[in-house]
């Protein structure tokens, strides 16, 4: 394991004691997986679309997500499918995209389908999916990203989530793979909204009137989120919204001539959407594509495709992804003897907190196979500000800054507890064009090293939530100047120019009015035998004597009543030695903590369902 070099900085009042340090270095000793045969070449093989191309590379310099893709389409660069063990089903060059987008469209107009109409398609990880999605654009309506099932939850939750999400954007369509026809369907017909398969939408005929011509100022699609369940907010993005980020992106990450990207990532969600199939068509990035849940299934398999493909330098994921895919790694053979990782220059992380631990276990794992640590790239971003806030600078890797907990929880440790600090992961500067600011919650900007709310403004930041002037409100205030900021509901703060993330304002435990943030206590227990990432959920609940307390769910795999009284026990003396603080613990099946349909934990909805009583713990003798 890596040992952090501390340098104390000064502390100025109300700013937290911070420690900077590098982390990331290989360890000593390596993981090893099991040997693996790529399928020997056939001579009826698909040909990916190349890495190159002789035509100039323009970083997302248009006026609309329209004229990015006729650019695009005059080169040879393009999209890949892969089936779940990373063999190529389907090269699709950009230029194939654009005319089967533009049939899509005209079949969208002889339907009916009018300049602001919505269209809701579920959004898998296809060419169907793709030309849909620019169909859409080019016909001037706006296309709405709604997600696939998930293993996290049934039937009806899916069918429930649909239909509020259909309820929220009213659309003219809703447009699904034939295969989801009993769900999508269902939701459809339940929200009161034309359902159709695209394969069926591929039999009407074409019309032939003019596509109408879209404004950089309107708008190019709604996003939502992954918690978009009970209260659904989609966001608004213009053209030059989105593409003003886009070009930011490009030049954060200093994509160049042979850069290729690989990813897994749902196109349902931001990072998927924006920064993985509408990135590589503004910038022209040939990008090679794992379906989700082809992902979860053989997570390894992305590492594959990132060594087979000569090109690959490019690729995201959240902290989860680079976790499962060290777990998974066996103890037979070398990484070396099945991975070529050393071409990866930028491997992103985003999309929920980065844990340095496991980024660590990352590069132990891989480093043999010519991973750089330096290669990770931390950022932070949200769909309100089309995607990227701030960026790592590319090479610079991940660097933290431990702060003592008295300084995230607002107040002093009281007692003889020793001070205790966590690891704050540096997610970079604000990319071009944005600017951050910390503030109280009164909204005064706070000085460097004071944590506070995150707000962010620049020329990607939404127009707004759809129809919905009040949550607008709620998150988006003008300057004196009339400039418009964000709300980003994060805390944070600002170090030498660069921002650090401690959590999500929501999901802030106040007792006694001192502040807890839940992932301490997940990650204090998890540091107990026999749990993981994932298995714990903290949040405040309100005991019948009237007092706010931590409550944490534990999901526990032991069936034996002596067993669970221990485990018991042992995380609530593990949460005392932490916070000081007396906790509930209960126990729970495997498997029952509610996720995101990205697969992130949900630790409102587990306070929800617990409160209900839907979420039934083990019934342990005291």
């Amino acid at each position: 394991m890596f040992v952090p070099h501390w340098v104390p900085m000064t502390k100025a009042d109300n700013c937290p004691r911070i420690y900077p340090t590098t982390i990331l270095q290989p360890a000593g000793t390596m993981m090893t997986t099991e040997p693996f045969q790529a399928p020997p070449p056939t001579a009826e093989a698909p040909t990916p679309t190349p890495t190159g191309d002789d035509r100039p590379r323009r970083y997302a310099d248009f006026g609309t997500l329209g004229e990015a893709l006729d650019y695009a389409a005059g080169g040879v660069r393009g999209l890949n499918f892969h089936d779940a063990r990373g063999t190529l089903v389907q090269p699709y060059p950009f230029a194939t995209l654009r005319d089967d987008a533009l049939l899509a469209a005209r079949r969208l107009l002889a339907m009916g389908v009018a300049p602001q109409d919505r269209i809701a398609l579920v959004a898998e990880t296809s060419a169907e999916f793709a030309a849909l999605f620019f169909g859409v654009v080019y016909a001037g309506a706006w296309p709405v990203p709604l997600p696939l099932p998930t293993s996290f939850g049934g039937r009806d939750s899916y069918i429930d989530q649909l239909k509020v999400q259909l309820g929220s954007c009213d659309p003219r369509l809703l447009i699904y793979p034939p295969e989801l026809a009993s769900l999508a369907g269902q939701a459809a017909t339940d929200a009161g909204v034309e359902g159709i398969d695209w394969a069926t939408l591929a039999t009407h005929a074409a019309g032939d009137a003019p596509l109408p011509a879209a404004a950089p100022g309107d708008i190019a699609y709604l996003q939502y989120s992954s918690g978009s369940t009970r209260f659904p907010h989609g966001v608004a993005i213009t053209h030059a919204q989105l593409l003003n980020n886009l070009a930011a992106h490009s030049h954060g990450m200093a994509i160049g001539p042979t850069d290729r990207c690989v990813s897994w990532l749902p196109w349902y969600h931001d990072m998927g959407l924006v920064g993985c199939f509408l990135s590589p068509v503004a910038n022209q990035v040939s990008t090679d594509y794992l379906k989700t849940e082809d992902f979860a299934r053989r997570p390894l398999a992305w590492l594959d495709l990132i060594s087979r493909n000569e090109g690959t330098t490019l690729s995201y994921s959240p902290t989860f992804g680079y976790d499962i895919c060290a777990r998974r790694i066996s103890s037979q053979t070398k990484a070396s003897d099945r991975f070529d990782l050393s071409r990866w220059r930028v491997a992103g992380n985003g999309a929920d907190m980065i844990r340095p631990d496991v980024m660590q276990g990352f590069v132990d794992a891989f480093a043999d196979a010519g991973f750089q640590a330096s290669a990770f790239l931390p950022s932070y971003g949200l769909a309100e500000a089309t995607l990227a806030v701030t960026l790592m600078p590319p090479g610079e890797g991940i660097r933290v800054e431990l702060v003592e907990e008295t300084e995230l929880s607002g107040g002093d440790t009281g007692g003889d507890r020793p001070r205790r600090f966590r690891a704050i992961v540096n997610c970079g500067k604000p990319v071009r064009d944005m600017a951050v600011e910390v503030r109280e919650e009164d909204g005064t900007p706070l000085p460097e090293r004071a944590i506070g709310k995150v707000w962010c403004s620049g020329p990607s930041v939404m127009v707004g939530y759809f129809r919905d002037d009040a949550a607008t409100a709620a998150c988006m205030a003008p300057d004196a100047h009339g400039t418009a900021w964000l709300d980003t509901g994060d805390m944070g703060y600002l170090s030498d120019g660069y921002l650090y993330i401690v959590g999500r304002a929501k999901d802030m435990i106040i007792v006694n009015g001192r502040n807890h943030w839940p992932q301490d206590i997940e990650w204090a227990v998890e540091q107990l035998p026999g749990f993981k990432a994932g298995d714990i959920a903290a949040f405040a609940i309100t005991t019948p004597g009237g007092e706010e307390t931590p409550a944490v769910l534990v999901q526990c795999r032991s069936s034996d009543d002596a067993e669970r009284s221990r485990l018991r026990e042992a995380i609530r003396e593990r949460v005392r030695s932490v916070t000081g603080m007396n906790c509930v613990v209960e126990l729970i099946p495997p498997r029952t903590l509610p996720r995101t349909s990205s697969g992130k934990l949900s630790r409102a909805k587990a306070r929800n369902l617990y409160l209900a009583g839907e979420i039934k713990p083990y019934d342990i003798a005291a």
